[in-house]
């Protein structure tokens, strides 16, 4: 546990974990406080699943998220005010404000969207990396999707059609082992990896407290498809250190489960330990950046809170594009 990967930026990788778990403790607590509308679905202990991955794309490679989105959008280069902004709907966010939380998105860092639908980034990831192979480009598509994305009948047929083309796409499956209040175990057959076997896709087990594995594993997969030699699949095995959804009661878990969670699997302490084992930096810089991203993170939420809504006289527009 004590060395690091070469090529691995260890204190930039730290500061990313420790933004996108601020962030979601921070929207926790405010949501908590009535100060954010609609239905919120957070993302904390799922971190390394982004982050590593998102540390080897361009700005101009696409990502299709899923309603827990914040960290896969932080992850890939998004704006931490025009997030802020978003979620509370207001005025100066990433979509305007008219977005909210599960509709996040910004083409300039090549977030193309989370969505509500489960599954329905797998053919939009697809159709990316069909329009990079047909221009001739080098770019890489990712899919997100969650446990209960992987029973979708579209996620098969975009796993056979990538294969067929031979797509740079990567499709990964975060499991935090429950689709909405069901276990996965109850809902899905087998393993999710061996699924991807039958299209003639390389399946990857990949342990998502581990951001190094994650980095090194996903990495090999962005730059395979870079190469043009054709997807790949992952299943990253994550703990959530929230319910489904803000409110969420949990009653489908045991209990205990997160308290054990949080000291067994946490991927931020887990990197830590990491960092200072290897001697990459000691505990006080470590507690700098802590700092620095909560001060971040603050900031952000209050001028958020703090911002106007959207004007009237906006609602009828980002309806249709415009050439």
């Amino acid at each position: 546990m004590s060395t690091l990967s070469a090529g691995l930026d260890a204190l930039h990788v730290y500061r990313q974990l420790r933004v996108l778990r601020e962030f979601e403790d921070q929207m926790h607590a405010a949501i908590a406080r009535g100060n954010v509308p609609g239905f919120t679905h957070l993302y904390a202990g799922e971190e390394a699943s982004a982050v590593g991955l998102c540390a080897h794309l361009r700005a101009t490679d696409i990502l299709c998220s899923t309603h827990r989105a914040h960290g896969h959008y932080l992850a890939k280069g998004g704006d931490l005010e025009a997030l802020a902004l978003e979620i509370h709907g207001k005025e100066g966010g990433c979509c305007g404000g008219k977005g909210g939380t599960m509709h996040v998105a910004d083409w300039s860092c090549g977030m193309w969207g989370a969505n509500s639908i489960i599954g329905a980034s797998v053919p939009h990831a697809l159709g990316a990396a069909f329009a990079f192979r047909y221009r001739g480009e080098d770019g890489v598509a990712v899919s997100f999707g969650g446990d209960g994305a992987s029973n979708q009948g579209a996620g098969f047929e975009a796993m056979n059609l990538a294969k067929v083309l031979n797509l740079p796409v990567l499709f990964v499956l975060e499991d935090n082992g429950y689709a909405e209040t069901t276990a996965a175990g109850w809902a899905c057959a087998g393993r999710p990896v061996d699924r991807a076997a039958g299209f003639g896709i390389p399946g990857v087990e990949v342990d998502g407290t581990d951001v190094v594995d994650v980095w090194t594993k996903l990495g090999e997969g962005v730059r395979l498809a870079r190469a043009g030699q054709g997807p790949s699949f992952f299943h990253v095995r994550v703990p959530l250190f929230h319910g489904h959804y803000e409110g969420d009661p949990e009653t489908y878990r045991a209990p205990g489960e997160v308290k054990r969670l949080r000291e067994e699997a946490d991927c931020l302490k887990k990197f830590r330990a990491r960092i200072l084992g290897a001697g990459q930096a000691d505990a006080t810089a470590l507690d700098r950046i802590d700092g620095e991203c909560a001060a971040r993170v603050a900031a952000a939420l209050a001028k958020a809170q703090a911002a106007p809504f959207p004007a009237p006289a906006t609602l009828t527009t980002d309806v249709y594009a415009k050439a």
